[in-house]
């Protein structure tokens, strides 16, 4: 059960903002409720959101493997069940889940595992050594660079906000 109470939705001053969750996300999650709290950070964090998903030129499939890692390196379950359908409609399959979960990345071809490798050291030690960011180097141009850093924080973020206040599952 969620530690704060949702959001009135039916509240008029913010109806534009929530047909426009509605719109992009083609449904109201809970993590939307919930940051309906606040107005001005529920519309930053949709815009955020939607760069990093919508607008970034990373192929789905790594986008959506990056995302599903920081679900399972931060115990994020919300985020990991949010997720998978995007993952499987992204190309993911079963092994590449089941690995994301194992955190056996054997089977992912070079820049995937190159980028895992700096998922998990973005996660859970924050600085990045330089031989793993040389490898990530060697697979990714400057702005693949950038916008794998800024999905893996971008979902740090989300994790750690689902799992502070507990956002229930839908």
């Amino acid at each position: 059960m969620a530690r704060v109470a949702y959001a009135d939705i039916k509240q008029p001053e913010i109806q534009p903002l929530v047909e426009r969750i509605q719109r992009e996300r083609s449904s109201l999650p809970n993590l939307y409720k919930m940051l309906l709290n606040s107005p001005p950070v529920a519309e930053g964090w949709l815009n955020y959101l939607t760069a990093i998903r919508q607008k970034g030129g990373l192929p789905p499939r790594l986008r959506e493997l990056l995302i599903l890692r920081v679900a399972v390196l931060n115990e994020a379950d919300y985020e990991f069940e949010q997720h998978l359908p995007i993952a499987l409609e992204a190309g993911c399959g079963k092994q590449d889940v089941d690995a994301v979960k194992a955190g056996d990345f054997s089977a992912l071809e070079g820049g995937e595992r190159a980028a895992m490798a700096y998922c998990d050291e973005m996660t859970c030690k924050i600085r990045v050594q330089e031989t793993t960011f040389s490898a990530l180097r060697l697979a990714f141009d400057d702005k693949e660079i950038v916008e794998i850093t800024a999905t893996i924080a971008a979902y740090n973020m989300v994790s750690r906000f689902l799992e502070a206040i507990q956002v229930d599952h839908e």
